[in-house]
């Protein structure tokens, strides 16, 4: 009985799985207010019966997202996985080919669990240099391109560059800039919602008859 209700669990409605950093994590403010509890309710509102499920972190590398990965695949079977990671990469200045095969291979990993995937692409703060801060970027468009992934090419597009709608850090989005950034999700995300709405996981196990 045990495992019939667990398979029903897995089933009863498609995942959006967010795996981020602090930037989705709702740093600093209330986790309330951040941009996936926002994407929740949108989602409620517009009759989606999608569930978001939250393994953002905060600090979080794409190798550290990649190792989480499989386990977060195997724990909730998610139909869209928002990939928004990166940002602490480039701060600590782990080489952009290394961050473009982690990258390319979190994409891999939730297209073979059956997932269709969002790429969330950031930019660094400009003390960093022009020729490592360009070829960083590049990488998000290169990984979309290479794998026919969705990208929003930057993330924080319009808050970034205002310094009203960051917190004092200068590096993570104030409680106002969340429903922002949830714009600048939203239309890149839309058609894997409306593609998955009856989606089923791929790796819950199949019911069985007697």
């Amino acid at each position: 009985m045990s495992w019939l209700l667990a398979w029903g669990a897995a089933w009863a409605a498609p995942n959006v799985l967010i795996l981020g950093d602090s930037l989705s994590a709702a740093y600093g403010i209330a986790e309330d207010r951040g941009w996936v509890a926002l994407l929740q309710r949108r989602l409620a509102e517009g009759g989606y019966p999608h569930r978001v499920v939250n393994a953002s972190v905060s600090g979080e590398t794409s190798v550290g997202g990649l190792n989480r990965l499989p386990r977060l695949l195997a724990e909730h079977f998610p139909a869209v996985v928002v990939v928004e990671l990166g940002a602490n990469d480039g701060l600590r200045g782990i080489a952009p080919k290394v961050f473009g095969e982690n990258l390319t291979a979190i994409v891999s990993a939730a297209r073979g669990a059956g997932a269709r995937v969002l790429i969330l692409g950031v930019r660094l703060p400009p003390n960093y240099g022009a020729v490592f801060n360009t070829r960083f970027e590049r990488v998000y468009a290169s990984v979309a391109d290479e794998t026919d992934t969705a990208l929003v090419p930057f993330f924080l597009e319009g808050v970034a560059e205002n310094r009203q709608l960051m917190l004092p850090d200068g590096l993570h989005p104030a409680a106002e800039a969340q429903p922002r950034l949830l714009d600048n999700v939203w239309p890149a995300l839309v058609p894997l919602l409306e593609a998955t709405r009856t989606a089923l996981p791929v790796s819950a196990p199949a019911p069985t008859s007697g």
